[in-house]
């Protein structure tokens, strides 16, 4: 049995690389699949015919020289140039337009309705913006937006 084990030890390095392409998956790192590439390399030196202890070498520096060597001249060109055109949810809402829900008073808080959800809301000048208007979101700070009627 142990002699069937260490003779298709590829077998076990397909398992693992396959294994780290699932967790890639679900993670979206591009960190697990350069375990899946030192897997795949061990199951190839395994089929070459190497023992126990150079197929763990072998996945072992096929994994670093990937974290190290391939991760970041991947991660530069997946996200490439659109950092600053990515925005979080809450941050997407900045330009849009809306509808004042409650009427912002002067120098207080008032509601803005946009798509289905309701926003406290402060104008840009402190002054009052009555029930109804049109609004455009300028800026965001936590949950208060701060707008201006169009």
């Amino acid at each position: 049995m142990i002699h069937y084990l260490t003779a298709n030890l590829w077998i076990f390095w397909g398992i693992v690389a396959v294994a780290c392409l699932i967790l890639e998956l679900i993670s979206g790192g591009f960190f697990i699949i350069c375990f899946a590439i030192g897997g795949v390399a061990s199951a190839i030196s395994a089929l070459l015919g190497a023992n126990v202890y150079w197929q763990i070498f072998i996945f072992a520096l096929f994994s670093l020289l990937s974290i190290f060597g391939v991760r970041p001249f991947v991660l530069k060109y997946m996200h490439r140039n659109d950092s600053e055109s990515r925005r979080s949810n809450a941050d997407a809402i900045i330009g849009r337009i809306g509808f004042v829900s409650e009427t912002i008073e002067d120098g207080a808080f008032g509601r803005v309705a946009i798509d289905g959800d309701d926003w406290k809301a402060t104008s840009e000048n402190g002054r009052s913006i009555p029930k109804g208007s049109k609004v455009e979101v300028l800026d965001r700070e936590s949950i208060i937006i701060t707008v201006r009627q169009v």
